[in-house]
Protein backbone atom coordinates (compact mmCIF):
# COMPACT_ATOMS: atom_id res chain seq x y z
CA UNK A 1 0.00 0.00 0.00
CA UNK A 2 1.31 3.60 -1.01
CA UNK A 3 1.40 5.90 2.29
CA UNK A 4 0.36 9.29 1.27
CA UNK A 5 3.73 10.81 1.95
CA UNK A 6 5.05 8.97 -0.83
CA UNK A 7 2.48 10.10 -3.83
CA UNK A 8 4.06 11.89 -6.29
CA UNK A 9 2.54 15.25 -6.68
CA UNK A 10 1.44 17.28 -9.81
CA UNK A 11 0.63 21.04 -10.42
CA UNK A 12 -1.27 22.06 -13.74
CA UNK A 13 -0.90 25.66 -13.89
CA UNK A 14 -3.85 27.56 -15.63
CA UNK A 15 -5.94 30.34 -15.65
CA UNK A 16 -9.20 31.60 -17.25
CA UNK A 17 -9.26 30.65 -21.11
CA UNK A 18 -7.45 27.44 -20.93
CA UNK A 19 -8.13 24.58 -23.39
CA UNK A 20 -10.47 22.46 -21.87
CA UNK A 21 -9.34 19.03 -23.08
CA UNK A 22 -5.76 20.35 -22.57
CA UNK A 23 -6.40 20.86 -18.73
CA UNK A 24 -9.16 18.23 -18.21
CA UNK A 25 -7.35 15.18 -20.11
CA UNK A 26 -4.02 15.32 -18.44
CA UNK A 27 -5.49 15.80 -14.59
CA UNK A 28 -7.51 12.84 -15.39
CA UNK A 29 -4.50 10.75 -16.73
CA UNK A 30 -2.29 11.77 -13.81
CA UNK A 31 -4.65 11.18 -11.37
CA UNK A 32 -5.69 7.32 -13.20
CA UNK A 33 -1.53 6.95 -12.41
CA UNK A 34 -2.05 7.40 -8.73
CA UNK A 35 -0.46 10.65 -8.72
CA UNK A 36 -1.88 13.43 -6.47
CA UNK A 37 -2.92 16.55 -9.04
CA UNK A 38 -3.71 19.87 -8.38
CA UNK A 39 -4.82 22.70 -10.24
CA UNK A 40 -2.68 25.99 -9.58
CA UNK A 41 -4.36 29.27 -10.31
CA UNK A 42 -3.39 33.20 -9.72
CA UNK A 43 -6.66 33.69 -8.28
CA UNK A 44 -9.75 30.97 -7.53
CA UNK A 45 -11.72 29.49 -6.54
CA UNK A 46 -12.29 28.46 -10.15
CA UNK A 47 -10.98 29.53 -13.87
CA UNK A 48 -13.13 28.72 -16.96
CA UNK A 49 -12.29 26.71 -19.81
CA UNK A 50 -12.01 27.03 -23.86
CA UNK A 51 -14.17 24.55 -25.54
CA UNK A 52 -14.03 24.58 -29.44
CA UNK A 53 -14.95 28.04 -30.03
CA UNK A 54 -16.53 29.24 -27.31
CA UNK A 55 -16.48 29.14 -22.89
CA UNK A 56 -16.59 25.96 -21.75
CA UNK A 57 -16.71 24.40 -17.84
CA UNK A 58 -15.51 25.74 -15.11
CA UNK A 59 -12.78 24.17 -12.52
CA UNK A 60 -12.03 24.32 -9.13
CA UNK A 61 -8.73 25.55 -8.13
CA UNK A 62 -7.31 23.56 -5.47
CA UNK A 63 -4.16 26.10 -4.33
CA UNK A 64 -3.35 29.78 -5.53
CA UNK A 65 -0.04 30.38 -6.77
CA UNK A 66 0.93 32.63 -4.20
CA UNK A 67 0.13 29.92 -1.46
CA UNK A 68 2.47 27.51 -3.42
CA UNK A 69 6.00 26.55 -4.17
CA UNK A 70 7.80 24.43 -6.90
CA UNK A 71 9.34 22.29 -3.84
CA UNK A 72 5.43 21.36 -3.12
CA UNK A 73 5.48 19.15 -6.42
CA UNK A 74 7.14 16.41 -8.69
CA UNK A 75 6.26 18.35 -12.05
CA UNK A 76 4.37 20.86 -14.16
CA UNK A 77 1.56 20.42 -16.31
CA UNK A 78 1.13 23.99 -18.69
CA UNK A 79 -2.32 23.57 -20.73
CA UNK A 80 -2.26 25.78 -23.60
CA UNK A 81 -5.65 27.69 -25.54
CA UNK A 82 -4.97 30.99 -26.77
CA UNK A 83 -6.22 33.24 -23.34
CA UNK A 84 -4.28 31.24 -20.75
CA UNK A 85 -1.12 31.19 -21.56
CA UNK A 86 -1.26 35.04 -23.02
CA UNK A 87 -2.48 36.05 -19.34
CA UNK A 88 -0.29 33.80 -17.06
CA UNK A 89 3.01 34.82 -19.31
CA UNK A 90 2.46 38.38 -18.09
CA UNK A 91 1.98 37.07 -14.20
CA UNK A 92 5.76 37.35 -12.71
CA UNK A 93 4.41 35.03 -10.33
CA UNK A 94 3.86 32.04 -12.63
CA UNK A 95 7.03 32.90 -14.57
CA UNK A 96 9.00 32.56 -11.13
CA UNK A 97 6.91 29.21 -10.37
CA UNK A 98 7.98 27.59 -14.23
CA UNK A 99 11.48 28.81 -13.78
CA UNK A 100 11.99 27.09 -10.61
CA UNK A 101 10.80 23.63 -11.78
CA UNK A 102 12.91 24.10 -14.90
CA UNK A 103 15.94 24.90 -12.61
CA UNK A 104 15.62 22.03 -10.29
CA UNK A 105 15.19 19.92 -13.17
CA UNK A 106 11.49 18.68 -12.54
CA UNK A 107 9.18 17.56 -15.26
CA UNK A 108 7.86 20.23 -16.77
CA UNK A 109 5.38 20.10 -19.53
CA UNK A 110 3.62 22.19 -21.97
CA UNK A 111 1.36 21.46 -25.21
CA UNK A 112 -0.10 23.63 -27.75
CA UNK A 113 0.16 27.33 -27.02
CA UNK A 114 1.71 26.28 -23.46
CA UNK A 115 5.30 26.42 -24.35
CA UNK A 116 4.79 30.03 -24.69
CA UNK A 117 5.30 29.77 -20.76
CA UNK A 118 8.36 28.40 -21.69
CA UNK A 119 9.68 30.41 -23.87
CA UNK A 120 9.17 33.59 -21.12
CA UNK A 121 10.67 31.35 -18.38
CA UNK A 122 13.83 30.78 -20.70
CA UNK A 123 13.13 27.26 -20.61
CA UNK A 124 13.55 26.65 -24.28
CA UNK A 125 16.58 28.01 -25.33
CA UNK A 126 19.10 24.71 -26.49
CA UNK A 127 15.92 22.36 -26.69
CA UNK A 128 13.76 21.23 -28.91
CA UNK A 129 10.64 21.97 -28.74
CA UNK A 130 7.15 21.32 -30.21
CA UNK A 131 3.81 23.42 -30.14
CA UNK A 132 0.83 24.76 -32.08
CA UNK A 133 2.49 25.65 -35.07
CA UNK A 134 1.82 29.18 -34.81
CA UNK A 135 3.78 29.25 -31.89
CA UNK A 136 7.16 27.88 -33.52
CA UNK A 137 8.49 31.68 -34.58
CA UNK A 138 8.19 32.71 -30.74
CA UNK A 139 9.92 29.53 -29.66
CA UNK A 140 12.82 29.55 -32.13
CA UNK A 141 13.21 33.17 -31.55
CA UNK A 142 13.54 32.19 -28.03
CA UNK A 143 16.28 29.66 -28.75
CA UNK A 144 14.63 26.44 -29.04
CA UNK A 145 14.84 24.10 -32.08
CA UNK A 146 11.33 23.55 -32.80
CA UNK A 147 9.87 19.69 -34.53
CA UNK A 148 6.85 19.04 -35.65
CA UNK A 149 6.08 16.03 -33.83
CA UNK A 150 3.12 15.03 -31.05
CA UNK A 151 5.60 14.87 -28.36
CA UNK A 152 9.09 15.80 -28.15
CA UNK A 153 10.91 14.90 -24.75
CA UNK A 154 14.47 17.10 -24.18
CA UNK A 155 16.05 16.37 -20.95
CA UNK A 156 12.88 17.26 -18.00
CA UNK A 157 10.94 19.57 -20.76
CA UNK A 158 8.20 17.73 -22.74
CA UNK A 159 6.32 19.00 -24.85
CA UNK A 160 3.17 18.81 -27.63
CA UNK A 161 1.01 20.12 -30.62
CA UNK A 162 -2.43 20.19 -30.20
CA UNK A 163 -5.12 18.43 -28.40
CA UNK A 164 -4.72 15.29 -30.84
CA UNK A 165 -1.30 14.86 -29.05
CA UNK A 166 -2.95 14.36 -25.58
CA UNK A 167 -2.85 10.75 -25.30
CA UNK A 168 1.69 10.70 -26.56
CA UNK A 169 1.95 13.72 -24.19
CA UNK A 170 0.00 11.91 -21.63
CA UNK A 171 2.34 8.85 -21.68
CA UNK A 172 5.49 11.08 -21.95
CA UNK A 173 4.43 13.05 -18.66
CA UNK A 174 3.50 10.01 -16.73
CA UNK A 175 6.59 8.52 -17.58
CA UNK A 176 8.72 11.44 -16.54
CA UNK A 177 6.74 11.67 -13.30
CA UNK A 178 7.42 7.94 -12.54
CA UNK A 179 11.01 8.62 -13.08
CA UNK A 180 11.57 11.22 -10.86
CA UNK A 181 12.75 10.86 -7.14
CA UNK A 182 9.52 12.39 -4.54
CA UNK A 183 10.26 15.79 -3.32
CA UNK A 184 10.51 15.86 0.39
Amino acid sequence: MTSISSIKRVAILATNGFEQSELMEPRQQLKDAGFSVQVIAPKGPQIRGWKDKDWGDSVDVDAELSSVSANDYDALVLPGGVINPDLLRMDAKAIEFIKAFDAAGKPLAAICHGPWLLAEAGAVEGREVTSWASVKTDLTNAGARWKDAEVVVDGHVITSRKPDDLPAFCNAVIDAVNAVEHAS
